[in-house]
C-alpha cells in the first residue's frame, strides 16, 4: 500500500495517501497548526459569503469539515474528493450532505451550475494545478466566485526561514505523534515548500480565465486566500 505520494502527484497516489490518514486528518491537523485551522476556515467561509439556496461546490472537501460552515448559511453544498476513504468518513459524520467522488482535472458536474466554487489546502495536491483552475471555472455560474485557500509563502524573510524549517523539521516528528501515517506529512511539508508563492497563483488563476483576481495574506502569509469571479455573459 502506497503511504506517501511523490511530488508528481500521480492520483492514485495522492488519493491512497489520504484514505490512510482519514479517520484523524481533522485531529492532526488541528495540532500541526497550533489550531490555526479553524481560523483559516472562518476567514474562507467569510470569503465565500455564500447565501441561501446557493450552489456551492467544495473541493478537495475531505471529511467536510470545511464544508460544514457553507450549510450554515442555508446554501445547497456539495462536498466532493477523489479519495474515497475521506469520503466514507465523512459520511459517516455527516450522511446528509451529498458527498460525491470527483477529480479536480475532470468534475463530474456540468457547465455553470455552482454560484461559488472553492477548495482549501487541496489545489497543492492536484497533479495538473492549471487543469483544475479550468476545471472550476467551467462549472461556475457567470457571476460566479472562486475562494483558494492554500500554503503559501511567508511575507516577511526572517519568518520564511524559521517557517521552512519548521516544515521540513520539526513538522514530521510531531505528525509521527499523532498521525496514523506520518509520511504523509513528509509529502506535507515537500509540497508546501515546492508551491508557488501568491503572485504566481494569481496568475495561474487569470491564466484559467477568471478575472478580477486578488489575494490576501493569513497568518503572514503561511496560508494565502485568493479570490476570482467567472465574467457575466454578455
Amino acid at each position: 500500500m502506497t503511504t506517501r505520494a511523490s511530488l508528481d502527484k500521480q492520483p492514485q497516489e495522492v488519493a491512497s495517501m489520504f484514505d490512510g490518514v482519514a479517520k484523524r486528518y481533522d485531529l492532526t491537523n488541528d495540532i500541526l497548526s497550533f489550531g490555526q485551522d479553524r481560523a483559516w476556515r472562518a476567514e474562507v467561509a467569510k470569503a465565500v459569503d455564500a447565501r441561501p439556496a446557493q450552489k456551492v461546490l467544495d473541493l478537495a472537501a475531505g471529511t467536510a469539515t470545511s464544508s460544514l460552515p457553507f450549510t450554515r448559511t442555508g446554501a445547497y453544498v456539495v462536498p466532493c474528493d477523489f479519495s474515497l476513504g475521506m469520503l466514507r468518513v465523512g459520511k459517516q459524520r455527516h450522511g446528509w450532505l451529498p458527498f460525491t467522488a470527483g477529480d479536480a482535472t475532470r468534475l463530474p458536474f456540468r457547465d455553470d451550475v455552482f454560484d461559488a466554487v472553492t477548495i482549501s489546502f487541496g489545489l497543492r495536491n492536484v497533479s495538473d494545478t492549471p487543469a483544475a483552475l479550468r476545471e472550476l471555472y467551467r462549472v461556475t455560474k457567470p457571476g460566479g466566485r472562486v475562494v483558494i485557500c492554500e500554503f503559501s509563502s511567508p511575507t516577511w524573510a526572517p519568518f520564511r526561514t524559521v517557517y521552512t524549517e519548521y516544515l521540513m523539521r520539526a513538522l514530521p516528528p510531531v505528525a509521527r505523534a499523532v498521525s496514523s501515517n506520518p509520511d504523509a506529512y513528509v509529502y506535507l511539508a515537500e509540497s508546501i515548500r515546492d508551491w508557488p508563492d501568491q503572485p504566481a497563483l494569481a496568475s495561474l488563476l487569470q491564466d484559467a480565465g477568471w478575472s478580477k483576481v486578488a489575494w490576501r495574506n493569513l497568518t503572514g502569509g503561511i496560508v494565502a486566500l485568493h479570490r476570482g469571479f467567472k465574467p457575466q455573459e454578455r
